[in-house]
């Protein structure tokens, strides 16, 4: 298995590097019928586009993507839906002093180490790059969902270094992550009006001092029906986890009170499984899976995601010999990622339950 394949009955393979021609996506197992054309997908990537937000990566790439096959006249066939997104803006010539030596915190060593040979231009496979593929099949998941059950997944950045928002997920909406009160763009997409501007200052402080910031990013996601995931090894919660840690970046996932429950008696833990007028889609301890499978309530689930780490700065680092160096990674990055995070996330969460909701739709029919 080379690992470049995602989900079982609705399933994607990507391909694509950081500064190859371009990343593609085929997507399996999408049901005829469904309602698609590239203004739906393009709207997706223009959220997580660099070169339009000041506090992320300046690259500009259109990010216009072309769907090659499995929709006809406005809807999808179900046979295998190809989509590409071609790059555009790559200087590959900011990488050449990168050839011979490793950037820290990159898995440049690990890649050499696997393959014998690396992509030195961005990181090639294991740029963030490929993320944009991902990005373009969520978007069809998520109309999927959308159109099968009423799903809906947000995400939000919750916390900027130590810089913490307080945002109520029952209630955000899709809006005020993406816009604030007057109308403007939300570049943190942070809903807490009274810490965005103390997170917009932090980042650009980062960015000025060719530093980086970490953070944590909060999602759920709304009319789950109760009963997707699978016992044991496919549980709903695995699914979601493996989604997460598979973006880079992600440092630690968890759900529900996560490592809060730790610290809690069995008696506190235990709430019921309904709503009810204490219990909230984040005081709700379960996170809306019990088993590994969906209880009918929200899922809430948090990521927590390191800084970048490709710095404007002298750091020291070795060679592919072993010899000590130091680099100072050239060309274009975000000095936090969590704002074009968000969107990678909600794509890959939005996946896992179109996955999960054909093979529960599979296990109901099969005997009528």
């Amino acid at each position: 298995m080379a690992g470049n394949s995602f989900g079982e009955a609705f399933r994607i393979t990507t391909a694509g590097e950081s500064h190859g021609r371009g990343n593609l996506v085929i997507i399996d197992g999408c049901p005829p019928g469904l309602a698609l054309d590239e203004g739906d997908v393009a709207a997706e990537l223009a959220r997580r586009r660099p070169g339009h937000n000041p506090l992320v990566s300046t690259r500009s790439e259109e990010d216009r993507p072309e769907i090659l096959s499995g929709v006809f006249e406005g809807r999808t066939t179900g046979t295998s839906l190809a989509i590409l997104v071609v790059n555009a803006d790559a200087r590959s010539t900011d990488y050449d002093a990168l050839r011979d030596a490793y950037r820290p915190g990159h898995a440049d060593h690990t890649y050499e180490a696997k393959y014998g040979l690396r992509d030195h231009r961005g990181g090639g496979r294991a740029s963030a790059r490929e993320t944009v593929a991902r990005v373009a099949a969520g978007a069809v998941a998520k109309k999927l969902i959308r159109a099968a059950f009423g799903g809906e997944v947000l995400g939000w950045v919750s916390q900027v270094g130590v810089i913490r928002a307080c945002v109520d997920a029952d209630r955000v909406s899709a809006r005020e992550i993406e816009e604030l009160p007057d109308g403007s763009p939300n570049h943190v997409r942070c809903p807490d009006v009274d810490v965005y501007p103390a997170m917009v200052a932090s980042i650009e402080e980062a960015r000025r001092e060719r530093d980086s910031l970490g953070g944590v990013a909060a999602f759920v996601a709304r009319n789950v029906p109760a009963g997707l995931g699978e016992p044991v090894f496919d549980k709903l919660k695995a699914d979601f986890g493996k989604a997460l840690f598979s973006i880079p970046a992600v440092v630690g996932v968890e759900y529900g009170a996560g490592f809060e429950g730790a610290t809690m008696r069995g008696s506190e833990h235990n709430d019921p499984f309904v709503p009810g007028p204490t219990i909230t889609t984040e005081t709700n301890h379960h996170g809306g899976m019990l088993g590994g499978i969906s209880s009918g309530m929200p899922i809430f689930l948090r990521a927590a995601v390191k800084p970048p780490s490709s710095l404007p700065r002298e750091q020291r680092s070795v060679t592919a010999s072993g010899a000590a160096t130091t680099v100072t990674t050239m060309g274009r990055h975000d000095p936090c990622v969590l704002p074009r995070f968000v969107p990678i996330a909600e794509a890959m969460l939005a996946l896992v339950l179109a996955d999960h909701w054909i093979r529960w739709c599979g296990q109901r029919s099969a005997l009528g």
